[in-house]
């Protein structure tokens, strides 16, 4: 920018150099500052979008964050851009793509963004497990669920506390972030869908333990039919 205004104020000096001072030079000077504003919009806008992401609700070198949907961890803040190192969204695999993003930081203006490594760094996560239609769906919904509540008890309490802390209105003060579960029949069975809040940067590793849990609840259950139809099978011979 300064390079830029060093070489307009050069190029203006050699025109009245050449040419001599105009008439109107307050007109001149009025659309040569509106062209320059029209030209220069998105360094503006971009220069004032620094000062907002270097405030309360900003966002820092090391944050995760997602930006125009491109999700990523903040390696560079500078005064007209930002640069992430892309990760994917929260909704994609968290690992490395070995890509730089470079965003204008027009966008905390213009746009929005979302920093998952903040206080409020909760999110609802959801376990899908289908049923077949032979199985009691009943049976199975209620050991899955006290299966979740009680691996999601602690993060739960923690999420509910914080959303209370900086609530502003009554009705998330009641919120609760307990796990809530839904059914819904499909032609292979019945589908448990269990949704439950896990912290942004543990989601992963949160869902590949519950659906262990679960695979391993259901396969004790299996078992534990097999043995007691055989044992009903070896009383009636």
């Amino acid at each position: 920018l300064v390079g830029f205004g060093v070489q307009v104020l050069a190029l203006a000096l050699i025109v009245l150099v050449i040419f001599g001072a105009p008439g109107q030079m307050t007109t001149l000077l009025g659309l040569a500052g509106a062209g320059l504003t029209i030209a220069l919009k998105d360094f503006i806008v971009a220069f004032f979008g620094w000062f907002v992401l270097m405030g309360k609700n900003g966002i820092h070198v090391g944050d995760w964050v997602e930006i125009n949907g491109i999700g990523g961890e903040v390696v560079e803040v500078g005064v007209l851009r930002t640069v992430l190192l892309e990760t994917g969204s929260w909704t994609d695999a968290g690992h490395p793509t070995g890509r730089r993003v470079v965003f204008v930081n027009s966008f905390a203006i213009e746009g929005h963004y979302f920093n998952f490594s903040t206080t409020g760094q909760w999110l609802w996560d959801e376990l899908d497990v289908l049923v077949p239609a032979d199985e009691d769906p009943y049976r199975i919904l209620d050991a899955i669920q006290k299966l979740v509540a009680e691996e999601t008890a602690a993060n739960a309490t923690l999420a509910e506390t914080e959303w209370q802390r900086v609530a502003g209105s009554r009705a998330l003060k009641t919120f609760s972030a307990a796990p809530a579960i839904n059914l819904k029949p499909t032609s292979m069975g019945v589908e448990i869908t269990v949704r439950y809040v896990t912290r942004a940067h543990e989601r992963y590793a949160v869902r590949t333990h519950l659906y262990q849990e679960v695979v391993g609840l259901l396969r004790n259950r299996s078992v534990a039919q097999v043995a007691d139809h055989a044992k009903t099978v070896g009383q009636a011979a």
